[in-house]
């Protein structure tokens, strides 16, 4: 064997130096994991605060659901009495508003002025307004204005409730034997 071919056994100093090479790359690698767990852990908490704070934002914006909204859970059926009256002439209200192809929860049967509230299932407050009624039946009815009869010279809408002046108008939720009369004069 010649000389360069002979295999070069590292000196003393050698070896130490490789050591502390070889620590040295160790520690590298093991900061650089720690390193990304550390990201990691970041990371996951900034997306699990982002997730927090959306779904905070989304529960207090969305639209309110409490149980003074809900007039019942298991459907209703119940009847009020509508009586409409403009410039002294009684008003008709005909059969079968809400009646067709399908029937409207909210719907007339016969020309006797009861309006039939009818719902399966969940019922809102929003269902059964007054409003509801004269949406079905295409009418126009609110704070100003019974059909084309609107606030002015000739006269004023009001609303009575079981005898009692009530102000809601569209907005009214009907209950079970209501007796509601709307007066343009």
């Amino acid at each position: 064997m010649e000389k360069s071919e002979k295999k070069m056994v590292p000196t003393k100093k050698e070896r130490r130096l490789l050591k502390r090479q070889q620590r040295e790359q160790e520690r590298l690698k093991h900061r650089r994991r720690k390193k990304n767990k550390n990201f990691f852990l970041i990371s996951a908490a900034l997306i699990a605060g982002a997730v927090i704070i959306s779904i905070s934002l989304f529960l207090a914006n969305r639209p309110p659901s409490s149980e003074s909204v809900i007039i019942s859970e298991q459907g209703i059926h119940w009847h009020a009495e509508l009586s409409i009256t403009l410039l002294g002439q009684k008003q008709v209200i005909p059969d079968n508003v809400g009646i067709g192809t399908t029937e409207q929860p909210i719907h007339t049967h016969e020309e006797n002025n009861v309006i039939h509230l009818e719902f399966a299932g969940l019922v809102e407050k929003d269902d059964i307004r007054l409003g509801r009624f004269f949406e079905v039946w295409g009418r126009q009815f609110n704070q100003n204005c019974i059909f084309t009869n609107c606030n002015g010279d000739e006269g004023t809408v009001k609303m009575f409730v079981n005898g009692v002046r009530n102000y809601a108008f569209e907005n009214y939720v009907m209950r079970d034997e209501d007796k509601i009369a709307i007066i343009f004069e």
